[in-house]
């Protein structure tokens, strides 16, 4: 397997590609000359993307709710009519959800385990065949800092991220052992300054308080830009890295991980 990817001339597929890191994903990619087909849910954010990557490469819109079994299903089809092939597929769109496990409901956490987790694996599932056509492939899984380390209030997410984590993972030693082209990368981005925090929901139990005391908190640890952040990522695409650590806070986080593997939040909560 190559050790390096060029990006230019390669059909790239983005989801949650309206705003934030998948938009910086886009746009990083499309700099590279690669084409993009750009998914989301909301398609006004769609809009924008593609107005902000102009028409140096090819970018087509798509509409696409990854928790839809059977849109997501029916949806390389639709790439494939547009681009030809796919070369790279980035699995960014998820959702948060703030509350202890007591406080949220069944229905709460499954409405995310379906967006963050199953979301990942229907498209993984979908476009692996594909990718596994052309010479060169990458599968791309966005986890997160909350996918190396599991803070209180937080039970949902970091159950979905860590899955996001084994799956790439066991995926990938999978793939090297038949000896396929696919390489997959997991990616953990640290505090990067979007609008998760703030567009977060909480569980119906959750008090007003304690909603914005948990956003304010998060807030304050978003620091790196999207564009930053879709720099980084990019780059370990290029690279085909099997983990990229988004910023320096998730490299700080998963070294005291490493050091603390079970005691690390007795260091990490402090201050809370």
């Amino acid at each position: 397997m190559s050790a390096r990817m060029e990006l230019a001339g390669k059909v790239a597929v983005v989801t949650g590609a309206a705003g934030g890191i998948g938009r910086a994903i886009a746009r990083s990619l499309a700099v590279r000359g690669c084409h993009v087909a750009l998914a989301d849910v909301n398609e006004d954010g769609l809009a924008e993307t593609v107005a902000l990557i102009g028409n140096s490469v090819r970018v087509t819109r798509h509409r696409l709710d990854v928790a839809d079994r059977d849109a997501v299903a029916a949806f390389p089809a639709v790439v494939l009519a547009a681009h030809g092939h796919v070369d790279v597929v980035v699995n960014n769109a998820g959702v948060a959800l703030s509350g202890s496990f007591a406080q949220l409901t069944a229905a709460e956490f499954d409405w995310l385990l379906d967006i963050n987790l199953h979301g990942v694996v229907r498209m993984s599932r979908a476009f692996l065949p594909l990718l596994q056509q052309r010479e060169q492939a990458q599968l791309v899984n966005l986890s997160s800092l909350f996918g190396i380390i599991a803070p209180p209030g937080q039970s949902a997410y970091a159950a979905a991220k860590f899955a996001v984590r084994g799956f790439s993972e066991a995926l990938r030693h999978e793939l090297i052992a038949a000896h396929s082209t696919v390489g997959v990368t997991v990616v953990h981005p640290g505090g990067v300054k979007t609008g998760i925090a703030t567009n977060a929901r909480a569980g119906a139990a959750v008090g007003v308080e304690e909603r914005e005391r948990q956003q304010a908190h998060f807030s304050k640890a978003l620091k790196l830009s999207p564009e930053q952040a879709g720099e980084i990522i990019v780059t370990g695409i290029e690279q085909r890295r099997a983990r990229v650590l988004v910023g320096r806070d998730a490299k700080i986080v998963a070294m005291i991980e490493r050091i603390m593997p079970v005691a690390y939040w007795r260091l990490l909560g402090r201050g809370r």
